[in-house]
């Protein structure tokens, strides 16, 4: 069992509309949402004593929404480098801080214009660090759907998978996402529809993709001490290894980080995969999906392609995953979106809530090969 287990709460929660066209700054938008989820905590500005953050060199610096929020003095605080792999492990960085006694009240964001400003569907060449890109790039690797849909590609092909799996996936996101009100994508997804939809690389379809967001997220984190009926941070893992996102080293482009966190993870929880209530999982690619399911030991292999077109991971199924609509359809703030809507589902205000009251939420945070996933529950 890991030392913090169950000693940090996530007390706050704030979103901003998600939009594509915000029309404000990255800075703006981290300090609505931090508002928001200081708000929902029942705490003032002045309490926070600790500030994180993860960006890509596309959001607003930590020291800047500590201005922003007019923070007489600052503590701890630091920006990692990266997208969705921070957005479960950035919950154990806050975690340690309060265990350790550096902070009392932590406050996490991740704001961006994903859509009308700064956006990743593309990948540029550069020297230095970053470099073999320009080795790979010329062979169709353009951005990150042409990479993982190299990798989506082969794992279908493994796990007796097809396009309407995929649909399954996507349309299950869509369903959740029509009772959410903060979803980009409200209207449910027919089959023609979807195989009507343009192909940015086979297999996967547009709908395939997650939506390209602006939006700001945040969470106050805190002591389960101050709050005992908030959501804990039980257990968490970073990790991986040579995988899809370094494909020209890979002994296998589908072994994507769940294959290589999910052991750690349960055993850092002292938990199994039956353990689990609602999965909140990174879902950039609806591939992404039976893939983690496979890896947490939550489906097999061979009842996946019965499971996903029985629409048994809707929220009212046998797993139920993303209930808000995921990253397919709420929106796509790096994850930390999904991180907020597993806090509402333990507290049981989250969007199509299971019939039975969760008590254990999975989520996840995807970057190929290496990423990151976190157990919350409500002891």
């Amino acid at each position: 069992m890991q030392g913090f287990a169950g000693k940090a709460a996530i007390a706050g929660i704030g979103m901003t509309e998600l939009s594509r066209a915000s029309g404000k700054t990255e800075l703006q938008l981290a300090a609505q949402a931090a508002r928001a989820a200081l708000d929902d905590a029942g705490l003032e500005p002045g309490s926070v004593d600790a500030i994180l953050s993860y960006h890509l060199n596309d959001s607003a610096p930590v020291l800047y929404l500590a201005r922003e929020l007019r923070l007489t003095r600052i503590g701890w605080h630091n920006e990692i480098y990266g997208g969705g792999t921070q957005s479960a492990s950035i919950l154990a960085d806050a975690a340690m801080l309060i265990d350790a006694g550096l902070a009392e009240t932590v406050l996490v964001y991740r704001a961006l214009n994903g859509r009308s400003g700064r956006r990743m569907n593309t990948l540029g060449l550069k020297l230095g660090e970053g470099a073999e890109e320009q080795f790979t790039h010329p062979y169709g690797m353009a951005g990150p759907v042409h990479q993982f849909a190299l990798a989506a590609q082969r794992y279908l092909h493994e796990a007796g998978l097809t396009w309407e799996h995929l649909y399954a996936v996507v349309a299950q996101s869509r369903a959740h996402a029509v009772r959410n009100p903060r979803a980009i994508q409200r209207r449910r997804l027919e089959l023609d529809e979807y195989a009507e939809g343009p192909m940015v690389a086979s297999p996967l379809r547009r709908q395939d993709c997650c939506q390209e967001t602006d939006g700001g997220c945040a969470l106050v984190v805190t002591s389960a001490r101050r709050f005992p009926q908030a959501p804990r941070v039980h257990a968490v893992v970073r990790g991986g290894g040579p995988g899809c996102s370094t494909m020209d080293k890979a002994g296998d482009v589908t072994r994507i980080f769940s294959h290589y966190v999910a052991d750690p993870l349960y055993e850092a929880a002292g938990m199994k995969p039956s353990d689990i209530d609602v999965s909140l999982l990174y879902d950039a690619y609806s591939w992404l999906v039976p893939r983690q399911l496979e890896d947490f030991g939550l489906v097999a292999r061979g009842d996946l392609p019965v499971l996903l077109r029985a629409q048994e991971i809707a929220w009212n199924g046998r797993h139920p995953v993303n209930p808000h609509g995921g990253l397919l359809s709420e929106g796509y703030v790096h994850g930390l979106n999904n991180v907020a809507e597993a806090v509402r589902q333990l507290r049981g205000t989250g969007t199509n809530p299971p019939r039975t009251a969760p008590e254990v939420a999975l989520c996840t945070g995807f970057g190929g090969s290496y990423g990151s996933a976190a157990i919350l529950t409500m002891q």
